[in-house]
Order: C-alpha cells, then structure tokens, then sequence
C-alpha cells in the first residue's frame, strides 16, 4: 500500500492516515510499537540533514538496467546529494542478485523462469488472489459476481469491452486476454508445498539481500539509492514487504514519461524515508537547476481504446 502527493509532505499527510494495525489484515499486526507516535511528519527536514547521510548504490543489481538518458539525469542527482555533504558508496549490492534479481526487466514469475516455481513471486500471487478476490466480493451486494469463476465467465461473455480472450482470437486491445485470471483460476486458492516453498523463498531471500545491501563494513547505511523506473527495484521491496519512497527527477525526451530516484529502507523503515526524502526534496527544489522536479509530457490521454473493432 503506497501513497502518492504533489511533494513529500502531501505524501506523508496520506501515510499518516492509512498505516496502523487493522484487525481484518493479520499483516498489519507487525506494526504493534514499531510506529510513531504522532505520526511521520515529524521526521521531515531539510537539505542539512544530508550532511549525515550514507547512500548506497547497488549499481549492478539494479543500476546497469537503466538506460542511458535516465542513468545520467540521475547520477547529476546522486552527485547534487553528495554535494550537499552526503556520503555516497557504490556497488552496494543486494545479497545473491544474480539469483532473485530478474536481468530482463520486471518478472515477477522469475523463479519459474529460472525451473523453480517454488521460488516464484507469481506462484504466491495466483493462490492468493484467488482467495483474496473471492473473500472481498462475498460482501459485496451490488454484484452477481462471486468468485474468480464468475468474472472469468464474464470477461468471457463482454469480450469485446472487457477482453476475455487473447489476440486474435480476441481483440488487439486486450492482447493477452485474462492469462493472469487464468493461471490464478488453475491454483482453485490452494496453498500446496510449492506455495509455501515459494512464500518462504520470496519473503527471505529479499530481507535478506536488502537488509545485507543496507550494511556496509558494519555500519547501517541511511538507503539505497536506486532507479525505480527498474521494475526489479519494487519487485524485490515489494516481496520483502519493505518501504521505498520515490521522488521526482526527469522525464524521457523521446517519450515524455517522468522517472525518479527511489530510496530502499528495511522493514519500518517509513521515518527514515521520509527524513531522506524531505531532504533531497528540499535539496532539489534550493538547487537551482536542471534536478528541480518537471511536469510530464501526456499523449494521447483522450484516445479512447475501447471497443476496438476486429478488422
């Protein structure tokens, strides 16, 4: 669960009303007195406060993947925080990147990739949703749909609205279809031995490669400085279950889509993220320069892509 703001405080506003414990979600437990009291405002600063700061760069677990454009804007950015007097540390690497950092870009079925389901994000993923969706629409009573079932038949029977087959047996819009409802459907929810070997390997293997990143000749580092518009960035927080807090820092010329600079914290980590946040925040916007934050360039945001004729 993440928040999105205009700047780092707009941001940290939404976090302070959603985190706390939710007796419905047995995973929000965890955060029994391991949250502040008063919420994360408190911990926003300024550009100063960098002068303590010791980034680390896991440049070939994930850096080498960003392209030219991107890598240099954001190096200029790294190079604005070190200016500031932060420490930055290269080649910070997330432990056994090689095994559970995907080379080709964002792949959350990489262990199945690799012959080992049972070390697959995706194999977690399908079991739950299954459940999960089949659990939030019992409540609902402004729906016939119940189960999975029901809106795979659905999508089946709006194909040409809601895309249930694939291209081209379906239509171009929707190229492949509902193959993610599908491969969940074949699960039928049940968590078997390679659901639970694959939820223990994603969960441990993570921690354990950002949590070693993070340690550096014994010393806690204050983040991971990295470029999220790298899927395996979030991939890997996202299966540990860790924070990442991502700020604003270019935008592509050929494509007019923004990109940023992302931080990576351990587990609770929100209060660091958001005391080095603010601070780069504030670095960027004092700064002057090309590294104050830019709006996107949209296309075709009016285009309307459905129904798509078969022609």
């Amino acid at each position: 669960m993440g928040t999105f703001g205009r700047t780092v405080r707009d941001a940290v506003y939404a976090l302070n009303a959603i985190y706390g414990i939710d007796p419905r979600d047995n995973y929000t437990l965890a955060q029994e007195g391991k949250t502040p009291k008063g919420g994360f405002t408190q911990f926003m600063t300024n550009k100063d406060s960098l002068k303590t700061a010791t980034f680390g760069l896991p440049w070939n677990s994930f850096w080498i993947y960003a392209d030219d454009e991107q890598k240099s804007i954001l190096l200029e950015l790294v190079t604005l925080i070190e200016s500031a007097g932060a420490t930055i540390i290269n080649e910070t690497e997330i432990l056994d990147y090689e095994m559970i950092v995907s080379p080709t870009g964002w792949n959350w079925d990489y262990g199945s990739t690799r012959g080992y389901a049972n070390e697959s994000e995706y194999t977690v993923v399908k079991v739950d949703f299954y459940n999960n969706i089949k659990a939030y629409l019992s409540e609902l009573q402004n729906t016939h749909l119940k189960s999975l079932e029901d809106i795979v038949q659905y999508n089946y029977d709006n194909d040409g609205s809601e895309g249930g087959n694939p291209w081209p047996l379906g239509i171009p819009a929707f190229y492949s279809g509902q193959d993610g409802f599908l491969a969940s459907l074949e699960t039928k929810g049940v968590m078997n031995e390679t659901y639970v070997q694959a939820l223990e390997f994603t969960r441990r293997s993570t921690r354990e490669g950002i949590d070693s990143a993070l340690t550096h000749n014994g010393k806690r580092l204050s983040g991971l400085l990295v470029p999220p518009d790298i899927g395996q960035t979030y991939q890997i927080a996202a299966q540990a279950g860790y924070p990442m807090v991502t700020l604003p820092a270019g935008v592509h010329s050929n494509t007019g889509m923004p990109f940023g600079l992302a931080i990576m914290q351990t587990a609770f980590g929100e209060a660091e993220l958001v005391k080095w946040a603010s601070a780069i925040e504030d670095l960027q916007l004092a700064s002057g320069t090309s590294m104050k934050r830019t709006l996107p360039r949209w296309y075709g945001y009016l285009e309307r892509n459905i129904p798509v004729l078969n022609l």
